[in-house]
């Protein structure tokens, strides 16, 4: 499968989104094993976690930055350098907890600009028929660089020297830009800056006053499809009874087979569910899986299947949002970076503060809290969300219901 545009695969360029995988291994199991073995309690743990998926938020109004001066390219490359650095930093200095934390901060901001630069990039350039697909092999690329970060961070930490596993970790991070070259270059918006971000909020209030992307922004903000325990559920190893370095081999394995495996699964899913309603259907199932773990006695194995099972509906719901993502900017957008960081702050949202109440709800309540609050309050969400689905669809005509149900 190809690109318009290019030569270039549509698998490799999925895999672009390495760098974004790889740092998300060490903040989702390694960090929470770096701190929960200084003896730090789970409830800061997540509120850790918290604080630095909150570098999302604050770079959000860099978004106009990225489509303007310097290519998207060159965007996606520096912020994932500044990542790499952030996390040889918080490695080479993980006895300090605060400059873990703020190094993990800067280095989550970065690379999620660095993706966000990456996706308005993509999204520029991949054939519609293709968007599936490319969102399915940008997951793929997420969740195997996750897992695979998880299990050499371990082993790293473990066999090297400080310094080394520092160097080695920061340049893993880095190394995947190099898919970077072989990409098609959209045309880039060659503004000065300052006049895109004088238009940023007037582009913002366009986006929205489109009824498809509003519906589209409070899917993706509402927790239907978050599956935050996958950011915590690391540091709950001591709850199952399971070992540091069981977790991090079998962690690191599920996390891979889970996020490719969720990530395939979408596509067949795809061919029989419009876009919009397989989202929540999603969510709804996986929410129901959740809360059927509380059923399960706490063991290694029980460990497994919940870190498996939360990762596989993990992916699915992030590759869906992708391809509605990917849908609602459309082709040669000048602005695709802005309404990228958008829209992909829109998902990142209920990740942020569901991490939040699942935090404290397992501060009050132990695992049983923790999952029950993520699992109740996930089918609400998918329910209140359908309902508002039935009832747009009620209000179009028939051609433009036509129109989304093709979507």
């Amino acid at each position: 499968m190809k690109t318009r545009n290019s030569n270039i695969p549509i698998w490799l360029m999925g895999l672009s989104n390495l760098p974004f995988g790889l740092f998300n291994g060490i903040l989702v199991m390694a960090l929470p094993q770096m701190l929960a073995a200084r003896h730090v309690p789970e409830e800061k743990i997540a509120t850790a976690i918290t604080v630095v998926v909150t570098g999302a938020i604050f770079v959000f109004p860099l978004g106009p930055l990225l489509d303007v001066r310097f290519s998207r390219r060159w965007y996606a490359t520096m912020f994932a350098l500044v990542s790499a650095v952030s996390v040889a930093l918080s490695i080479l200095f993980q006895s300090h907890i605060t400059v873990v934390e703020v190094a993990m901060f800067v280095g989550f901001a970065s690379i999620f600009l660095s993706q966000n630069a990456l996706g308005g990039w993509l999204a520029s350039v991949v054939a519609r028929e293709d968007e599936g697909k490319l969102s399915a092999w940008t997951q793929i690329a997420t969740a195997g660089g996750a897992g695979l970060m998880s299990i050499i961070t371990e082993e790293a930490l473990r066999g090297l020297p400080l310094w080394a596993s520092a160097l080695l970790l920061g340049l893993l991070v880095q190394l995947p830009t190099l898919i970077f070259l072989w990409m098609p270059m959209p045309l880039q918006d060659r503004r000065l800056a300052s006049e895109s971000f004088s238009q940023f909020w007037g582009e913002v209030f366009a986006v929205i006053r489109r009824r498809e992307v509003l519906v589209a922004l409070v899917m993706l903000v509402a927790p239907t499809g978050s599956f935050t325990l996958t950011n915590m559920i690391a540091g709950l190893g001591g709850d199952f009874h399971a070992s540091p370095r069981f977790i991090s081999i079998v962690g690191g394995a599920g996390l891979s087979f889970a996020g490719i495996a969720g990530s395939l699964l979408f596509l067949p899913l795809r061919r029989f569910f419009s876009l919009r309603p397989l989202y929540l259907l999603i969510g709804t199932v996986g929410s129901l899986f959740t809360l059927s773990l509380l059923l399960l006695q706490r063991t290694p194995a029980t460990f497994c299947i919940a870190l498996i099972g939360e990762n596989v509906f993990q992916a699915l719901a992030i590759t869906g949002a992708v391809a509605i993502i990917y849908e609602t900017i459309g082709r040669d957008n000048p602005f695709a970076a802005t309404q990228y960081s958008l829209l992909f702050c829109g998902l990142g949202l209920p990740i942020i503060y569901m991490q939040f109440v699942d935090g404290k709800a397992y501060g009050r309540h132990g695992v049983a809290g923790a999952f029950g609050a993520d699992g109740c309050i996930g089918i609400a969400a998918c329910i209140l969300v359908g309902l508002l689905l039935v009832s747009l669809r009620t209000l179009k005509s028939p051609a433009k219901e036509m129109a989304i149900d093709a979507a």
